[in-house]
């Protein structure tokens, strides 16, 4: 859009940047398997919490954070001191970013990932160094981003399991990336560890350059509370909170949590139909023919060629959502892994698309 006479110019990174529109609307109602949500909404204590402790009163005052940081922390078995509540995921990798990559530096990434990494790296006026992904098994390129870091590297950002491929890597390969980074910021998104079992966080008083972050927009069901974990060392946390606004996070996000986190039964009962669904999917893959990248994540990326645009746009007609990824890699798209009815119902639709 030309501005109009006058108007400020922005920064030229942010000229220079692709806007970014995820497809947001007119979902209600309909099978949601592209945005890898929860498929059935998150546990009854988190309602019920919202219900009993929210008040006017409650919500006149700025959010107090001790007791859910004391709760959050003691889930996911860190201090309170190791880690900052954000505003989603999406914070996480802005205030990791605003904290330490200045304007021309370079920041690592993987292609294709979250599009949220170049995002915040590109408003910072970061140098982008993008490694591909190994086609067709889009195979974590282990190999290729220990020989793309140099002494230039000021961050590498990665998920593990990567999205949209769901495809991730063992901690001996982060390892062996924190090491060859030591002079650089490596942030390991764990948005899915729950659906891989695979995480760094363990290890965020021993290495000093790493960053975990978790979100409760997946596996907790979320998504509409904006609230992610980002996890370090307690002299990096220090310096984090210094990058982050005070009040970033809502009272009834991390009210929410407190209650999602004490619900463990729920959320193990989640993760088990979720992966029993996601072999029932791949499984449905191979009957029809349709190649796709085996995951570690609650999603599948399937290949379907020149009528990629063509199936979304038919299941969409029937009230079913996936995601289109064809324009980062070609011919495939997205399926989030709902639960076997779920699964079933796709893949009737499916068939009788892809068999047309």
């Amino acid at each position: 859009m030309k501005l109009p006479r006058g108007a400020p110019k922005p920064r030229p990174a942010v000229v220079a940047m692709a806007p970014y529109s995820p497809p947001t609307w007119d979902r209600a109602g309909k099978l949601r398997l592209d945005f890898n949500e929860n498929t059935v909404g998150c546990s009854p204590r988190v309602i019920a919490a919202l219900k009993d402790r929210l008040t006017a009163d409650s919500l006149s005052v700025y959010p107090e954070y001790g007791e859910a940081k004391a709760a959050i922390a003691q889930y996911f078995r860190v201090r309170p001191e190791q880690f900052v509540f954000t505003n989603g995921t999406d914070e996480a990798i802005q205030v990791l970013v605003n904290a330490y990559v200045d304007p021309g530096q370079e920041v690592l990434l993987l292609k294709p990932s979250y599009a949220m990494y170049r995002f915040y790296a590109d408003v910072a006026g970061a140098r982008i160094k993008e490694v591909p992904y190994l086609q067709p098994g889009m195979e974590f390129p282990l190999q290729e981003v220990l020989d793309a870091i140099t002494p230039e590297t000021r961050a590498v950002l990665l998920a593990n399991p990567n999205n949209p491929t769901g495809t991730g890597a063992s901690l001996l390969a982060i390892e062996r990336i924190l090491h060859r980074a030591r002079k650089a910021v490596v942030l390991v998104d764990e948005a899915y560890y729950e659906f891989s079992g695979v995480t760094a966080l363990t290890e965020i008083e021993r290495v000093p350059n790493l960053f975990v972050c978790r979100t409760f927009s997946k596996v907790f069901g979320m998504a509409g509370m904006r609230l992610g974990c980002l996890f370090s060392h307690e002299a990096n946390v220090a310096l984090l909170h210094k990058a982050q606004s005070p009040y970033s996070v809502n009272s009834l996000a991390v009210l929410a949590a407190v209650a999602a986190v004490q619900d463990t039964a729920y959320i193990e009962t989640y993760v088990a139909e979720a992966l029993a669904a996601r072999e029932l999917l791949c499984l449905g893959l191979e009957q029809l023919g349709i190649r796709y990248v085996p995951s570690s994540a609650n999603f599948v990326l399937g290949d379907f060629g020149k009528r990629a645009i063509e199936v979304r746009d038919a299941l969409r007609g029937q009230g079913i959502l996936i995601r289109d990824r064809s324009y980062e890699a070609p011919g495939c798209v997205r399926i989030t892994v709902g639960t076997r009815e779920q699964t079933r119902k796709l893949l009737a639709a499916l068939e009788e698309v892809w068999k047309r």
